[in-house]
């Protein structure tokens, strides 16, 4: 396989500052451009994921597609910001391989030692995904993984780690998309976990709703190796984000893909994510089927086991991929209190990130004309989410 780390040479990736609308006194919504479909090389960008690094600077990676398909010649690439999201550096590639699909970004960061690790997978271009679930695909999909001891400027060749989360039966396999956390309280604290989804092989596992599902895999050695955790009970979820809750407890949220619901899915692990439980709909969280994210909100007044502050965003329609909306819930995500719009027309995929200073990112696929015509970057103060304009 030949893979390779590499800079884009001098492409200049203009940054647009859209708007910045005042909501509350002090309270703004900022919108940047970061990639722009048709520029530098490639015609859409898609699968956005985000983070805010332990010396705060942010780090944004995305799929860089040769064509629309899910598919065929896919790069992931990123780019940074030291100035919270305002200006971004040139992008770089973080993976690429030719004409086949390198993709599905899951970064999460290990606090202890800086280090940001990026969970990815790989299939050969020509391999679609019903042709990997029914078996006729030349390969399977592999999964792979990375790091930056450098704040994100450069990145270690990729190594694959299949064998250690990836079951036997299993076909399709999807890291995030999005990001993975590390567990802050608790007996598991300073585990790493990332959400994942797989479909079973055709003939190898249930049909209907449950031949697929989300789950999660983690880490007790600083991402050195890796152990299949807990999946959704019953089965019928898709793309999922993970979020830690009150008393050291994850929650997982889910996209649901075969049980015609257009509610999130939403489960809770008591033991670091090896187990999940209380799986059911969130009436509240509707959707168009299509990946969401969620995060838990930084809060040095918190106290300990209290019910924890979480942001979810995702496009609030139960019929379309539009309106990209932010909420907030005070109560681990029994409730949600508050919410703003952040797009009108047409959204899809998003990640939530969080500055040292308190303020959210919002880093999603938006349109005026489709979903996939660019990727922004948001910024905006919480209490923004609480001023109704």
């Amino acid at each position: 396989m030949n893979m390779m780390i590499n800079a884009i040479s001098p492409c200049v990736f203009l940054t647009i500052l859209l708007s910045a609308i005042s909501g509350s006194k002090g309270a703004e919504l900022e919108q940047t451009h970061v990639w722009i479909g048709g520029e530098g090389g490639y015609p859409v960008y898609r699968i956005p994921a985000a983070v805010v690094t332990s010396k705060g600077t942010l780090v944004v990676f995305c799929e860089a597609r040769a064509s629309k398909a899910d598919s065929g010649e896919i790069h992931l690439v990123s780019r940074r910001s030291t100035d919270g999201g305002k200006t971004f550096e040139p992008t770089q590639i973080v993976w690429e391989d030719g004409a086949n699909t390198c993709g599905n970004p899951c970064p999460v960061i290990d606090r202890s030692t800086g280090t940001i690790w990026l969970l990815m997978t790989h299939n050969l271009g020509q391999d679609k995904e019903k042709d990997i679930v029914a078996g006729t695909s030349r390969e399977s999909r592999t999964v792979w993984i990375s790091h930056s001891d450098d704040d994100g400027k450069t990145w270690a060749v990729p190594r694959e780690i299949t064998k250690e989360v990836k079951k036997p039966g299993w076909a399709w396999f999807a890291t995030g998309p999005g990001i993975g956390i590390q567990i802050e309280h608790g007996s598991h604290a300073g585990r790493l976990v990332i959400p994942c989804d797989y479909t079973f092989l055709r003939g190898k596992g249930p049909t209907g709703p449950a031949s697929g599902n989300s789950f999660v895999i983690f880490s007790d050695d600083h991402g050195r190796t890796w152990t299949i955790g807990g999946e959704a009970p019953g089965g019928g979820f898709n793309e999922c984000q993970v979020v830690e809750i009150s008393g050291g407890r994850l929650m997982l949220n889910m996209r649901n893909s075969r049980n015609g619901s257009t509610q999130r899915g939403v489960c809770i692990s008591d033991d670091g994510g090896a187990t999940f439980k209380d799986v059911h709909h969130d009436p509240a969280l509707i959707e168009p089927i299509c990946q969401a994210s969620i995060l838990r909100v930084k809060s040095p007044a918190a106290k300990a086991g209290a019910p924890v502050t979480i942001l979810f965003s995702n496009p609030a329609s139960n019929s379309k991929r539009e309106m990209m909306t932010a909420r907030l819930s005070n109560d681990d995500g029994q409730t949600w209190s508050a919410q703003r719009r952040i797009f009108d027309s047409h959204s899809a995929y998003s990640c939530l990130c969080q500055f040292d200073d308190g303020a959210v990112g919002l880093l999603y696929e938006c349109g005026e004309i489709q979903a996939n015509q660019r990727i922004d970057f948001a910024r905006f103060p919480i209490d923004w989410l609480e001023h109704k304009p």
